[in-house]
């Protein structure tokens, strides 16, 4: 139900992608949700902004946008944001010029690279982050604990299990890698992600328009929803997603959204 909730009056939306804005199939190409497209272009038409923010950090941001026009889901370049460009943001902010132990994808660590994140080779970490990776090494591992306990802090883009796929959950790996950190350091990771300050300021700023201001829609309840309430934004839980058949009258009040709609379609009427 979207009663009471006047999104016309809003100057900025967040969506999340999969499960919100498309489903992906067993061949990993998605397919768009019944009226995503329309959404995204009504909102366009209007002069508003938009940004579309997934916890995907396995690739650049700018891969993730080539693929979603693929898709059939028009998105620009700077309309999309992941973990990876928040992190980079927060790091350069308050942690300049310190070496970064990266847990990333070759691309994903060149633009870090690129961005001016000093990458470290070493034991000199003074940072440790970890992204998406397919793979890694015990040893990187032991040297990021080791890190870790000298006092560097510990980030991850996510650390929630993981999102929706085609066939069920789709866990995630980078949650894995930082949980076997954690395990062993005894330190609480921080999330540079969704849901975290990083992120909502990352919206902020890409946006441009104040939070209290802006619409968070999403599948997911501890990432989406969560995302912003920390902001203090309008939030609507698509129940096309990870959170479909979640019983919201046990769910917290404070964690609860403001509106719930069964897929995207439901919104043209109010934007």
């Amino acid at each position: 139900m979207l009663d009471g909730l006047r999104l016309a009056e809003l100057r900025g939306f967040v969506f999340d992608i999969d499960g919100t804005l498309l489903h992906r199939g067993p061949d990993g190409r998605g397919r768009p949700q019944p009226g995503a497209v329309e959404v995204l272009q009504r909102i366009r038409a209007t002069g508003r902004r938009l940004v579309l923010f997934t916890n995907g950090s396995h690739v650049t941001a700018q891969t993730i946008a080539q693929g979603l026009r693929e898709d059939g889901l028009p998105v620009s370049d700077d309309e999309l944001l992941t973990p990876v460009e928040s992190a980079i943001s927060y790091l350069r902010r308050h942690y300049d010029g310190t070496p970064a132990l990266l847990f990333a994808s070759a691309p994903v660590r060149e633009r870090f690279a690129q961005m001016g994140v000093a990458p470290a080779t070493g034991e000199e970490a003074g940072v440790v982050f970890v992204a998406h990776l397919d793979e890694v090494e015990m040893a990187s591992l032991e040297r990021a604990a080791r890190a870790v306990t000298r006092g560097a802090p510990l980030f991850t883009g996510s650390y929630v299990r993981g999102y929706a796929g085609a066939n069920g959950i789709i866990y995630s790996r980078g949650a894995m890698i930082t949980a076997a950190i954690a395990k062993v350091t005894g330190v609480r990771p921080r999330v540079l992600g969704k849901p975290s300050r990083a992120a909502v300021a990352e919206v902020r700023s890409r946006l441009g328009v104040p939070t209290s201001e802006i619409a968070v829609i999403g599948d997911d309840l501890g990432m989406d929803i969560a995302l912003g309430r920390m902001g203090g934004s309008r939030t609507v839980l698509v129940r096309s997603g990870i959170s479909g058949a979640i019983d919201l009258d046990r769910v917290p009040p404070r964690r609860r959204p403001d509106a719930v709609i069964d897929g995207v379609a439901d919104l043209l009427g109010r934007l």
